[in-house]
């Protein structure tokens, strides 16, 4: 069996489906990310990075839903090929820009999180790592401005 310990909290001013934008890439509101005191030490010299992968459990999503209408196509589509919050196993993926940290806390922009959302993991975005110039999605458009 798998089990996941959340490392803390979202606290966003979304509170409710459909406030959150499409992606977060597309937010400019400033979200917190309350990491728990007894992970504190995780993190350590994260100052250092600009954006993070942040990983949270979409805990509203529809985990019954598995075909998905997308923005850009009218037939629906499978949710592993969408970015559709709603799926199986909702883990949820935001690149975010690091604004400030205070002691546990990380103020953060570029979330879709809804209000209280379970908190899984960050990890550093390294752009020679995580960046796929040449990557094809079929129906999601290439670029920011087409979303």
């Amino acid at each position: 069996m798998i089990q996941l310990t959340p490392i803390g909290v979202i606290h966003s001013t979304y509170k409710q489906r459909g406030e959150a934008p499409r992606q977060g890439k597309l937010s400019e509101n400033e979200i917190t990310l309350e990491v728990f005191r007894p992970f504190t030490a995780v993190l350590k010299d994260i100052e250092c990075c600009s954006h993070l992968i942040v990983l949270y459990w979409g805990d509203r999503a529809d985990r019954e839903i598995l075909q998905s209408h997308t923005p850009f196509s009218e037939m629906p589509v499978g949710v592993f090929s969408s970015r559709s919050p709603n799926r199986p196993n909702p883990i949820a993926f935001c690149v975010a820009d690091l604004i400030r940290r205070k002691g546990n806390f990380l103020v953060v922009r570029g979330i879709d999180a809804l209000d209280d959302s379970p908190l899984l993991d960050i990890k550093p975005y390294a752009t020679a790592l995580d960046s796929i110039p040449q990557e094809t999605t079929g129906h999601i458009p290439g670029t920011l401005r087409e979303i």
